[in-house]
């Protein structure tokens, strides 16, 4: 493939990361990782309401990795409450996984910046080391996407397996009982999903800038000295 293809390859790939780090960066600060609404269950139980009163009873909440919001309503209006992880829930929450949710996200941004300024460097530079070369952009694109991947399976474990929005709404309710009545994750999920695919997709332009993958070789590779194999 000619030089200024591949140049126009890794300026893409580049961009690509350089902007799925600020998005995982804008993500992490948000409170849209998860929506939902939750249900009165003492409430609509004490009036056996079914039906249209149902919705009397059924309260809001959204939150994301460092706080959020909930409207409670138990037929008498909605009543708002903000609250934060750290310090206020740790102590009902898996904070282990949270905490781990939070490390692959700065992670993440780590190695999106470096891929994206390694990939900067191999358009317009001379790459003289092999980090610098294929087979560190194809290293930093797995550890990217992997992070990625990690981020989604410890947050969805956290949500659905340990029932996060529910501990979060009954958070300080000594006699009414919250439970959730429907969820769903929201656009700063979505983002790290986009994220992992661009840099699988990353990992795919290097590919097709001729590079084989790190653990290909060919068959004539054993008459290439050290030096050029640090070379491209």
């Amino acid at each position: 493939m000619p030089a200024q293809q591949k140049k126009l390859i890794f300026c893409v790939a580049g961009v690509l990361s350089f902007a799925c780090a600020l998005g995982t960066a804008a993500a992490i600060g948000t409170q849209l990782w998860v929506r939902g609404t939750i249900l009165c269950t003492t409430g609509a139980l004490l009036v056996n309401a079914t039906g249209p009163e149902l919705h009397k009873f059924i309260g809001e909440i959204q939150y994301g990795l460092f706080s959020g919001q909930r409207v409670r309503q138990c037929g008498l209006g909605g009543r708002p409450f903000q609250f934060s992880f750290f310090p206020d829930l740790l102590k009902i929450i898996p904070a282990s996984i949270h905490v781990s949710v939070i490390l692959f996200c700065t992670v993440l941004i780590i190695f999106a910046l470096v891929g994206a300024g390694f990939f900067m460097f191999n358009a317009f530079g001379s790459p003289y080391e092999t980090l610098h070369g294929p087979v560190g952009l194809y290293l930093w694109s797995f550890i990217t996407c992997s992070c990625g991947c990690l981020i989604m399976i410890l947050f969805s474990s956290e949500v659905k397996i340990h029932h996060l929005s529910e501990k979060i709404a009954n958070f300080k309710e000594g006699t009414f009982t919250f439970k959730t009545h429907s969820e769903q994750f929201a656009n700063s999920f979505w983002t790290i999903l986009v994220c992992s695919l661009v840099h699988f997709l990353n990992a795919l332009l290097i590919r097709f800038a001729g590079f084989e993958f790190p653990f290909s070789k060919s068959k004539d590779s054993g008459t290439s000295t050290g030096a050029v194999d640090l070379m491209y």
